[in-house]
């Protein structure tokens, strides 16, 4: 008698839960558009959302801390004529967002430490070249102010947001709307989905196709693809029979597929976020009200099913935290921020670990806010790898100027408030 051998991983029990309602982010009028995009983009400092506004586009900033009711005359970042599609903020610095909107412009912001105190509406930077509407944006994962944008206009802009220049245009390889565009790890390449079904790496400098596959999944309904290890590529896309499904490709081999599963027959979009450091894919539709994840591995079936987060209210939107802004201590691998109609719901994904001590098997060292390469050197060839922090000790976000006393500037008023109640206590005492 066989008997079924259930497969060892660390990740296992991942399970996902809500922050507590007091930490989420109320009486927020999310933007009603009809685009997948994320709608959120978050980092250690600040959470980005794009909101409903009259007569334009905006998007609200926030804390982190300032959760709670948020003022309906709270400060926007209003300067798209037109509504927002995409806000990214970038990598390598926490103040800084780009948008992008139906106004067929990107604009490149800085947000102050603490947030806004009045409405922004003047860009650091204006970005003109698209002819249509700018539904997607990605920075560079390792070289400074570049950044990738994709319009309705079939085209891809590279940009040096620094000198605000046009570098790169890929225009004559996409025949129809780029469904998703992202990077891999180091910047090298360039992954599309596109509406004519097609499958393609790029070189992003040359501007040229290096493989491409054709359907990669046989429905008609947008495929979102983005890069996982060793140079894979997950997707999800639809069946002919519209049921949602999650493939793995080698672009070495693109003839058939490592792993095509199927997963349910809901019309959703599934957005893939992918942690290099776990090995984890999580999957979350736009409209669905669970995020589905597993975990990518070498071996057959080589996309695992883990579990699935589930909750009541749909999602309108989802924004993934970077891993060096997450809480070690509590073992928390993932934490998304769940847009829903009026507000924005942190759900913080856990591996159940009974040590309180630092747990280096889930966290290796992950790519931190230094960029490896300059703009000018690697739009001339220069290629650069992710410079890697430990989260051992809790990451402590620096600001621009490298203030790293934070810790003393804690402590020193403690100590003294301690000596002065001690003082007033003696004297107290004196005096009787």
């Amino acid at each position: 008698m066989s008997r079924k051998v259930v497969r060892t991983s660390k990740f296992r029990h991942v399970f996902g839960q809500p922050v507590k309602a007091d930490q989420c982010y109320d009486d927020i009028r999310i933007s009603q558009m009809t685009w997948d995009s994320n709608f959120c983009s978050v980092n250690p400092k600040f959470v980005a959302m794009i909101v409903d506004a009259s007569g334009g586009g905006a998007f609200i900033v926030l804390p982190l801390s300032k959760t709670g009711r948020i003022d309906m005359s709270l400060p926007t970042v209003c300067g798209h004529t037109g509504p927002v599609l995409d806000i990214e903020f970038c990598p390598h610095n926490d103040n800084i967002i780009a948008s992008g909107s139906e106004d067929c412009s990107v604009m490149i912001w800085e947000i102050p430490d603490g947030g806004l105190t009045s409405p922004l509406s003047d860009p650091v930077v204006k970005l003109d070249g698209h002819s249509k509407r700018v539904g997607i944006l990605s920075w560079h994962p390792t070289a400074h102010n570049v950044l990738m944008s994709a319009g309705c206009d079939n085209v891809i802009i590279l940009w040096n947001v620094a000198r605000g220049e046009a570098v790169v245009r890929i225009d004559s390889v996409h025949t129809d709307m780029i469904y998703s565009a992202c990077w891999n790890r180091n910047g090298s390449q360039i992954l599309t989905s596109c509406k004519d079904k097609k499958l393609r790496v790029l070189d992003p400098r040359k501007g040229s196709v290096i493989c491409e596959k054709d359907k990669p999944h046989e429905g008609s309904r947008p495929v979102r693809a983005v890069f996982v290890s060793d140079g894979k590529i997950l997707t999800t896309g639809f069946s002919r029979m519209s049921e949602r499904q999650v493939a793995l490709w080698d672009p070495k081999n693109f003839g058939e597929p490592l792993t095509l599963q199927e997963l349910d027959t809901s019309s959703g979009v599934l957005l893939p976020f992918f942690d290099p450091d776990t090995g984890i894919v999580y999957l979350c539709g736009k409209g669905d009200s669970s995020i589905r994840y597993f975990e990518v591995t070498d071996e057959a079936p080589y996309v695992h099913y883990l579990s699935m987060y589930s909750s009541k209210e749909s999602q309108k939107g989802m924004g993934y935290m970077p891993k060096r802004g997450l809480e070690v201590n509590k073992c928390e691998i993932a934490r998304f921020y769940k847009l829903h109609e009026r507000k924005c719901e942190p759900v913080v994904m856990t591996v159940p670990r009974k040590s309180d001590l630092f747990q280096e098997d889930l966290y290796p060292d992950t790519i931190g806010p230094e960029p490896s390469v300059e703009a000018d050197d690697w739009f001339s060839g220069k290629n650069g790898e992710p410079i890697l922090i430990s989260l051992k000790d809790g990451f402590v976000a620096t600001t621009k100027n490298k203030d790293l006393s934070v810790t003393n500037k804690l402590i020193m008023p403690y100590f003294l408030e301690m000596i002065e109640q001690l003082t007033q206590r003696v004297s107290e005492l004196e005096s009787k």
